[in-house]
This record gives C-alpha cells, sequence and structure tokens, in this order.
C-alpha cells in the first residue's frame, strides 16, 4: 500500500465515524429545530461521498449531480441563518460560513474529479490525460488552483480553531449558540472536534492529488 493509500484510508475512517455521528446528531431528540437537523443531514451525506471518494469503487454516483448537489448545500448554511422575521443576522452568517467552505470545498473537487475524467475518457490511457490537461488555458489552470489553495487554507484555519478552541473545558459541558437555531441551549462538549476534525480531512483531501 501506498503513502497515498494509507492517507486516504485513514481519511476514510475518519469520514466514516462521523457519518455515525451526523446521523446520531440527525434523529438525537436534543438537536434543535428542523434546521439543525437539515445540517446535520448534510454533512452525513458530505461525510458519506469523502469517506468513499479516493477509491476506484466509491465512483459510482456520477460526479456532476453530486457537485450540483454539494454547491446548492453550500448556499444552504449562509441562506438559512435567517431570523424570525427573514432577516439575515450577519453573526450568524458569519458563524455558518465555514461549514458553507466546508461544502463548496466537496462541490469543487467533485467537479475537477467530473473534469479528469473526463479527460481520461477523452484521452483513453493514462498519458493521454496529462497531454489534455496541458491543453487547458494556463490562467484556467492558475485561477483553479487558486480556488483550491483559498478553500484549503479557510478549512485549515477553521480546524485550527476548532480543535484548541475547547481544549480547557473538554471534561465539562457549557451553555453556547446552537449553530442551528442561534437560540442558547446545551451543547455537547466535542462538537467543535467533529468540525474541526470535518474541516481538517477536507483541507487534506484538497491538498491530495485525485
Amino acid at each position: 500500500m501506498s503513502a497515498t493509500d494509507t492517507v486516504h484510508g485513514m481519511l476514510s475512517v475518519l469520514f466514516a465515524a462521523a457519518v455515525v455521528h451526523g446521523l446520531r446528531q440527525a434523529v438525537s431528540s436534543r438537536t434543535p429545530g428542523w434546521r439543525g437537523r437539515v445540517d446535520h443531514l448534510l454533512h452525513t451525506a458530505m461525510a458519506l461521498a469523502m469517506a468513499v471518494m479516493p477509491w476506484s469503487w466509491g465512483g459510482v454516483l456520477p460526479e456532476p449531480p453530486q457537485t450540483v448537489f454539494f454547491a446548492a448545500a453550500a448556499l444552504w448554511f449562509p441562506l438559512s441563518a435567517a431570523g424570525p422575521l427573514r432577516d439575515l443576522r450577519p453573526g450568524m452568517v458569519a458563524r455558518r460560513l465555514p461549514q458553507a467552505a466546508g461544502m463548496a470545498a466537496m462541490a469543487w473537487m467533485t467537479h475537477s474529479m467530473a473534469g479528469s475524467s473526463h479527460d481520461t475518457l477523452a484521452g483513453g490511457l493514462p498519458e493521454a490525460h496529462h497531454s489534455a490537461g496541458s491543453a487547458h488555458p494556463a490562467g484556467e489552470t492558475t485561477a483553479a488552483d487558486a480556488v483550491g489553495a483559498a478553500l484549503a487554507l479557510l478549512l485549515l484555519a477553521y480546524a485550527l480553531w476548532s480543535l484548541t478552541r475547547d481544549m480547557p473545558a473538554l471534561r465539562t459541558p457549557r451553555l453556547v449558540e446552537t449553530h442551528g437555531t442561534g437560540a442558547p441551549g446545551t451543547r455537547h462538549p466535542y462538537a467543535r472536534f467533529w468540525e474541526g476534525s470535518m474541516a481538517l480531512g477536507t483541507a487534506v483531501m484538497l491538498l491530495m492529488p485525485h
């Protein structure tokens, strides 16, 4: 097994655990409101897609529908931050941007994989993929790299913040504002661990070769 396969295997284990966690949170009676449940279901779908993405048997579903789905999910997080009077609250929108970035990264990866698959099929041989890719305009390639790098940096920063913020208080739950409704409630002390782990795993996947 190559080093790349080892990393992909570790990421698949992480995302599989995130799938179980997301499903538990989605069906839990402690999840506040329908918006929170939708959030957890979207995270579960993303974790499931990420768990199978690196492997050859993971391409059962075509990439374009996945790109559309996760692009819509990226829009869901900021647009669903509206309050009871349908007003978008800047603070809530800002708190939901990292989740939107994760979904956007997933959409970006599936879009890139769809393009790579198209080039490979057109070329017929793996060697032809490189020649087909080299035919792309340099500006397009640079822009694509810039988008991927920006998403990876944002997710890495959020992962670092999430994984370190609650370190002194992991033994006791705290009253904090929930992501789903903005209303105060008891939050699991390891919630930010899962959020940070997902962000870190997504950033690594962005930087890995596809």
